[in-house]
C-alpha cells in the first residue's frame, strides 16, 4: 500500500478552475477528470499548525488552544503508521514546522527533509540588512510586528534568483526524488507540503507574465486588513496570487506525471489539499484570522484518488473536513483509529457519496464557533465582551515563534485532563490571546444554495436554535471546556435568550447611518473596534463620538483622533495597532 498527499497552504478554492475560478489550473482540471471533487469540504481549525495538528490527530483543535505544538498525550496518525511499518517521509518548506509552536510535529514521521527560505525564515544570515520602504508603518508596534520577517524575506529572496532555486521548485523535487527511489518498495506514505500560495506572494516571471505582471511591481505582503490593499492594487495583488497558484498547478502536473511515468498511479492513493484559504477583497477583507470565517477561507479544495474504488472524474457533495484525512489514512492501511479521533474515512463518500457526518464544525480559538451542514453556515460570536472566562489547556506552553510569557504561567491552574488526554492532567491557563473582539461582528447565518457567496446575513431565529442546539451537540461530542458553554451562552438555549442577545447586540453596534457616516467599511469597522474599547473601560459611546458633530463624515484620521482623545499608555499603543489591521493603511 503507497500514499501520497500533496498539500498547498492558504489554497483559496474559487480560483481554480475545477470550481469555477479563472486562474491558470490545467493539471488541477486534469486532476479533478480523475479523481474524486469535493464540494462541501471544510476546515476545522485555523490556521496552520491548529491545522496539522488535526491531520495528525483527527480531532478538532481549537475548542481547546490556541496555535501550539503536538501535546505528549495527543495521537499521531504519522507515528501510528511508521509504528505499523509504514514509512512515513515528510518533505516541507514549511517554515512553522521548526518554531517553537511547531517543533513536534515533525519527528512523529520516520524521516522528513526541510527545504529553507519561506516568508521571513530566518535562514540566511546577512548583518547589514537591506532597505525597505516603511512608509505606511508609522507606529512602532506595526512596524516591531512586520519589519523582521519582510527584512529576511528580502535576504533569502537573493539567494533563490532562479525557477530551481525556489524553494516550491526544491521541496517538489525532493518528493519527486522519493518517488524515484521507492517506486518498488511498497507500504510507504509521502506528504509533500508546500507553503505556497500563502503569501508573502514570490514567484517566478515566467508565470507572472501569463498575467501581465512583473516582480518589481508588488513586494508580495499582503495586510491582514479591512479595505486593503485599496484601489488600483487590488488586481495586481489578485494576479500575483494567481500566479502562485499556476505554478502550484505546474508543480501539481509534475507530480502527477511522476506516479504515471513510474507505474504509481495506478494503486497509490492521491490526495491533493490545504489548510484553509484567503480573502483577497471579498467581505471587503484582506487575508485571514481577523473577520468571520467566510467561505472563501472555510470552504476548501480536496480532491482524492483511492485506488480501491476508482472513482474519477466525479463531484461529491457529502460534507467532509480536514480531522477526517488522518481517519482515512488509518482506514487505506488498515491501522485502527484510536477513541480519540473523531474523524471518520471518507471511503464511502468517495465510493457513492455516503453522507459521513451530519454537520462541520470549525473556527479559530477564541473567535467564533461555526457550523454547517452543507446547506446553511451558521457563525456563534460570544454572547457578550469578555463574558465567560476563556482558557488554555496543554502541557506545552509555545505559540507560533515563542513559548507562553512567565507572567501567563503565574496563575495557572491543574485541570484533570478531557476524554483525550489519556488521564493526563492539563495546564489551565488563562487566555491572553484571541482573534479580535469576534463580538462586534455578531451572528451570522447563510443560506449557501440561494446565497453562495454569503452577501446576504438571515434572520432567522428558528434556524439559528436549531443550529446552536447542533453545535452544542457537536462541543459536548468533542469535550469542550464548560466554559465556552457560558461564554456563548449556549448553557441553557431558548427564544427568550436568543432575542434578548440579538437587542443587545444591536443597540450596542448600531450607531452609523443616521448621525453618523463613514468614508469606507474599514473606517465603520475601526469606529465599532474604538467604541467597543471605550465601553469596556466606562466610557459612553456618546462622550467618545461627541468629538464629532452630527453628520460629520468620518474618514481614517477621525479614528485615531478618537484614540488619542480616549486612551493613554499600552492600551492607546494596542489599539493604534489593531484599528490599523481595520483600515487601508500600507
Amino acid at each position: 500500500m503507497k500514499a501520497v498527499m500533496l498539500m498547498f497552504d492558504t489554497l483559496t478554492r474559487n480560483h481554480l478552475a475545477p470550481y469555477g475560478g479563472d486562474a491558470i489550473t490545467p493539471n488541477f482540471t486534469r486532476l479533478a477528470r480523475e479523481s474524486a471533487q469535493f464540494d462541501n469540504f471544510y476546515v476545522g481549525s485555523m490556521p496552520c499548525m491548529p491545522a496539522r495538528r488535526e491531520l495528525h490527530t483527527g480531532r478538532y483543535n481549537f475548542l481547546h488552544r490556541s496555535w501550539g505544538p503536538m501535546e505528549p498525550f495527543d495521537f499521531s496518525t504519522f507515528q501510528a503508521l511508521k509504528q505499523a511499518g509504514v514509512h512515513t517521509h515528510m518533505v516541507t518548506d514549511h517554515k512553522h514546522y521548526w518554531r517553537d509552536g511547531g517543533a513536534t510535529y515533525h519527528t512523529r514521521y520516520s524521516t522528513f527533509e526541510f527545504i529553507r527560505g519561506q516568508e521571513g525564515d530566518c535562514w540566511k544570515g546577512q548583518v547589514e540588512k537591506p532597505a525597505i520602504n516603511w512608509q505606511g508603518m508609522e507606529d512602532a508596534e506595526t512596524l516591531r510586528r512586520r519589519s523582521g520577517r519582510m527584512t529576511q524575506d528580502l535576504i533569502n529572496r537573493a539567494a533563490m534568483l532562479t525557477q530551481e532555486e525556489h524553494f516550491t521548485h526544491r521541496t517538489i523535487g525532493a518528493g519527486l526524488e522519493f518517488l524515484d527511489t521507492n517506486q518498488h518498495q511498497d507500504n510507504w506514505f509521502l506528504q509533500i507540503e508546500c507553503f505556497d500560495p500563502h503569501e508573502p506572494f514570490f514567484v517566478p516571471e515566467k508565470y507572472l507574465a501569463q498575467y501581465g505582471c512583473t516582480s518589481d511591481e508588488f513586494d508580495g505582503w499582503v495586510p491582514y486588513y479591512c479595505g486593503a490593499p485599496g484601489g488600483k492594487d487590488d488586481d495586481k495583488v489578485r494576479k500575483f496570487y494567481q500566479a502562485l497558484i499556476t505554478m502550484c498547478d505546474d508543480y501539481l502536473g509534475q507530480v502527477m506525471d511522476k506516479l504515471k511515468a513510474l507505474n504509481l498511479w495506478e494503486d497509490t492513493l492521491f490526495i491533493v489539499c490545504t489548510d484553509h484559504g484567503f480573502l483577497l477583497g471579498e467581505h471587503q477583507w484582506w487575508g485571514k484570522n481577523i473577520m468571520p470565517v467566510y467561505n472563501e477561507i472555510a470552504n476548501t479544495p480536496f480532491f482524492i484518488r483511492d485506488p480501491r474504488c476508482k472513482a474519477e472524474g466525479v463531484r461529491r457533495s457529502a460534507l467532509a473536513q480536514t480531522v477526517d484525512i488522518p481517519a482515512t489514512l488509518l482506514d487505506y492501511f488498515d491501522v485502527p483509529r484510536p477513541p480519540s479521533m473523531t474523524g471518520k474515512p471518507l471511503r464511502p463518500a468517495v465510493e457513492n457519496d455516503t453522507p459521513i457526518r451530519d454537520y462541520a464544525m470549525f473556527g479559530y480559538f477564541g473567535g467564533h464557533i461555526n457550523i454547517t451542514d452543507g446547506d446553511y453556515v451558521y457563525m456563534r460570536c460570544p454572547r457578550e465582551e469578555g463574558k465567560g472566562s476563556l482558557y488554555e489547556y496543554t502541557l506545552m506552553p509555545t505559540r507560533i515563534d515563542s513559548m507562553f510569557n512567565v507572567s501567563e504561567l503565574r496563575n495557572i491552574s491543574i485541570h484533570p485532563g478531557f476524554d483525550f488526554t489519556q488521564g493526563a492532567q492539563v495546564m489551565q491557563i488563562p487566555a491572553t490571546f484571541g482573534y479580535m473582539e469576534p463580538w462586534r461582528f455578531g451572528d451570522k447565518l447563510f443560506d449557501l444554495n440561494s446565497d453562495p457567496q454569503q452577501l446576504r446575513p438571515l434572520r432567522d431565529s428558528e434556524r439559528v436554535l436549531h443550529y446552536a442546539r447542533a453545535m452544542t451537540g457537536q462541543m459536548q461530542r468533542h469535550d469542550a471546556p464548560p466554559e465556552l458553554y457560558t461564554r456563548f451562552e449556549l448553557d441553557a438555549l431558548t427564544p427568550e435568550r436568543e432575542q434578548a442577545f440579538t437587542e443587545r447586540w444591536a443597540k450596542q453596534t448600531v450607531w452609523t447611518g443616521k448621525e453618523y457616516r463613514c468614508e469606507h467599511h474599514g473606517v465603520e469597522e475601526a469606529l465599532r473596534f474604538v467604541l467597543s474599547a471605550a465601553t469596556k473601560e466606562g466610557v459612553s459611546q456618546e462622550d467618545v463620538l461627541k468629538h464629532f458633530p452630527a453628520e460629520h463624515l468620518l474618514v481614517e484620521m477621525d479614528i485615531f483622533t478618537l484614540i488619542d482623545a480616549c486612551f493613554t499608555g499600552d492600551r492607546h499603543k494596542a489599539l493604534v495597532y489593531q484599528s490599523r489591521l481595520l483600515l487601508r493603511t500600507e
